[in-house]
């Protein structure tokens, strides 16, 4: 049986509708086969959802039982349903609408309004921030940038669970909802916000789905309409609907059951935005005599991965428990996961940041590795470490691969290479599609080798070498392309935001992660306080925690790492713990000695921290009891972590040497370009400062500053020293230059 959730880059398009059910396994069969009345898939991580749901309506339609323009298929992100699109396209269904709830609603919008209520269509406002400020001011309520984003959001929340300002106290009460505001406020806000909005002639994205649902049901005329377009409906991620989505299901269904729904109750973690299992749940309850499927054949993870996804699930509770499913690997052997507790955060980020280096020297690709963290605040010691480490990374929540400004750019230059390349010299010694891609992208900023360190000047080289990677397989999955039919396929991918992978380390939040998979996994910070976070208080928030916490596991294909700090800066208390998560599941915690199909409890490491090029144990109490509080040399205040580098508070008065300052960011400038990576790579602007401020006389004085790791100690010390000893100084020209 081949891989679920794993196709070549450019499969060939199957000759015949049973030709489309080949390599499905006999549940994902089940589920392609099954066309007609309600279906329910309940479909585990990694058991792939995706491939058995564009499998069906690619053999519904290739069996001429379903015509394309009569299926919509909607999901909850705009990846996801360019990822269906692109699917489908290659599985020979063309033509099925694959969109978000928010798109298909809109498109029925736009084109509706005019008959429905006359004139244009208000126009949608990007953010609701502005509105809300605008909205507590006319109530005379003051608040924080903070305030403004938690207002906002439960706004957001009332709407999409169809609650009126009237309504909000009750209904946030009855959730259990910790609001930012007192009730009465937010409903004071939210009420003057839509004010506002009317006064404005402007709707917000909530809004949306509130107009499609009235037009739906005050116009019957239209409702008929639409259900004559669409006769058969397939929704992706069933477990993340909200109360609207529901309503708007129902309002494009009508009378019929010609539904087909796919989830997993036991990766529900967007409740705070109003989404519920409950419609996944009740599925059966509604529709009596739907089909149910259940996928728990795991193509992702190795067995040791799956043990622990199941084992983190074995002490769940509540409904969404009661329901959860038990994954059976289908991959081979791999490592147990390793576990691994630091001192403090900064090691923590160095030990990440050192295994991750070792994982690309053993051969594992930077694009097949990722750090999951549980807040996007924790992004920024990791990326610091990464930086350090000189290992490239991306920010998942960056702007999309087609959006880019060198991937537009290139894009426009190879649609002009494929027009007029006869008539450029450039590509005459091309010999094949891939080399004149290359040759293309080499007047953009490609080369051969990719620059030094990471940054912008890295994310650019990287971005353009993806396109070539991508030349290279179109070129092998199609014999005889030339520019223009690359060219297409790029137009083709871009529509349905099919990016090719991107090299550089991930870096994500749990949340943002969903849905995405990687040969190696970093869970970091998974420590009481931050998993489960310090504000879920009830039964029902401490278990989407341990549910979050099931996703960020099941990310992961063959390495997964698990690792948490007892303190959160250098010299601070050993207060913290491991997550309750773990319990039972990591050597040394309670009832590990537990074990159930598909492995052991995984492998322990102590944590370690580089110090001036020694690598020595943090985990042992004695170790720990060694540590000393790090305190302010101008006042004496405990730092926190992002004074540390200073060793100073941040508005305490600093005693720099200006001038040595200055000689330093110069030749640091010079380095940088010198290396072709930004200046931050080489010594960032704390540890600049740190520096000048210490006046390191020797090596020992250099290597204790914080942010002078043992790489760049090697690589930049001599000079560094020589700056500081008045050996190198500034030229007239702004250089540097040695003294005799």
């Amino acid at each position: 049986m081949t891989a679920a959730t794993h196709s070549t880059l450019f499969p060939q398009v199957p000759e015949s509708a049973d030709a489309v059910l080949e390599g499905l396994d006999p549940e994902q069969r089940a589920v392609a086969t099954a066309l007609h009345g309600p279906v329910c898939v309940l479909a585990g991580a990694g058991t792939g959802k995706t491939r058995a749901i564009t499998h069906r309506i690619a053999y519904g339609v290739r069996a001429g039982i379903l015509q394309p323009n009569t299926v919509l298929a909607v999901t909850f992100t705009n990846r996801a349903a360019g990822e269906m699109r692109g699917r489908l396209r290659q599985l020979g269904a063309g033509g099925v609408q694959a969109r978000t709830f928010h798109s298909a609603a809109l498109r029925q919008l736009q084109f509706f309004w005019p008959k429905a209520v006359g004139g244009d269509l208000p126009r949608i406002v990007d953010r609701k921030i502005q509105l809300v400020a605008d909205a507590a001011t006319a109530g005379r309520i003051r608040l924080d940038r903070g305030e403004l984003r938690d207002v906002a959001a439960e706004i957001e929340w009332a709407k999409v669970t169809q609650t009126v300002p009237g309504d909000y106290a009750a209904a946030a009460h009855k959730a259990g909802r910790e609001s930012p505001r007192h009730p009465a406020e937010i409903a004071q806000i939210y009420g003057d916000y839509e004010t506002l909005k009317r006064d404005r002639s402007v709707i917000d994205f909530e809004d949306v789905l509130l107009l499609t649902v009235g037009i739906l049901q005050d116009r019957h005329d239209i409702a008929d309409q639409v259900r004559a377009q669409y006769q058969h409906f397939v929704v992706d991620e069933y477990q993340d609907v909200s109360p609207l989505q529901q309503r708007l299901l129902d309002l494009w269904l009508g009378d019929r059951d010609n539904v087909c729904v796919v989830g997993d109750a036991s990766q529900t973690i967007y409740s705070f935005t109003g989404a519920t299992p409950d419609h996944l749940l009740n599925f059966r309850t509604r529709h009596p005599g739907a089909t149910v499927v259940k996928l728990v054949r795991d193509y992702r993870s190795s067995p040791q991965v799956v043990h622990l996804a199941n084992g983190v699930l074995e002490r769940a509770s509540g409904r969404a428990a009661e329901h959860r499913l038990q994954l059976i690997s289908q991959r081979d052997a791999g490592p147990e996961p390793v576990y691994t507790e630091y001192v403090d955060e900064p090691a923590e980020a160095e030990g990440a940041a050192h295994r991750i280096r070792e994982l690309i020297a053993s051969g594992v690709s930077a694009g097949e590795i990722a750090i999951l963290f549980r807040t996007n605040g924790q992004s920024e010691i990791y990326e610091q470490a990464l930086a350090d480490a000189g290992v490239p990374y991306q920010l998942r929540g960056a702007e999309r691969f087609f959006e880019r400004a060198e991937v537009r750019k290139a894009g426009h230059a190879l649609r002009a290479a494929a027009r007029f390349g006869g008539n450029d010299s450039g590509l005459d010694a091309a010999v094949d599609l891939p080399s004149q891609v290359r040759a293309v992208l080499s007047g953009e900023g490609w080369t051969s080798e990719p620059p030094a360190g990471s940054g912008a000047v890295r994310d650019r080289w990287e971005s353009l070498a993806a396109l070539a990677r991508l030349a290279e397989d179109f070129a092998q999955a199609h014999e005889g392309a030339g520019l223009a039919d690359f060219v297409a396929e790029l137009d083709e991918r871009a529509n349905a935001q099919h990016a090719p992978t991107v090299e550089g380390v991930t870096l994500a939040s749990l949340h943002a992660a969903k849905g995405l998979e990687w040969d190696a996994v970093f869970l970091v910070g998974v420590a009481e306080g931050m998993m489960p976070i310090t504000y879920a208080k009830t039964d029902e928030q401490i278990e989407e925690e341990r549910r979050l916490l099931y996703v960020g596991v099941t990310r992961a294909r063959h390495h997964l790492s698990l690792s948490w700090a007892l303190s959160r800066s250098p010299g601070g208390r050993p207060t913290r713990r491991a997550s309750r998560f773990l319990d039972g599941l990591r050597p040394g915690s309670s009832g590990s000695g537990r074990r159930g199909a598909g492995g052991g409890p995984g492998g322990v490491e102590l944590g370690t921290r580089t110090r001036a090029g020694a690598r020595e144990p943090l985990a042992g109490a004695r170790r720990r009891a060694d540590r000393k509080v790090a305190r302010c040399r101008m006042c004496g205040r405990t730092l926190d972590a992002a004074e540390m580098k200073l060793m100073r508070c941040e508005d305490c008065p600093s005693d720099m040497d200006e001038g040595l300052h200055d000689r330093l960011v110069q030749w640091r400038a010079r380095t940088a370009e010198g290396l072709g990576q930004p200046a931050f790579c080489v010594f960032t602007d704390k540890t600049l400062i740190a520096i000048a401020e210490a006046a390191p006389e020797d090596e020992g004085e250099l290597a204790r500053i914080p942010g002078v790791g043992l790489r760049k100690f090697r690589a930049y010390g001599s000079d560094v020293l020589a700056i500081c000893a008045g050996r190198i100084v500034e030229d007239e020209l702004g250089g540097v230059d040695e003294e005799d």
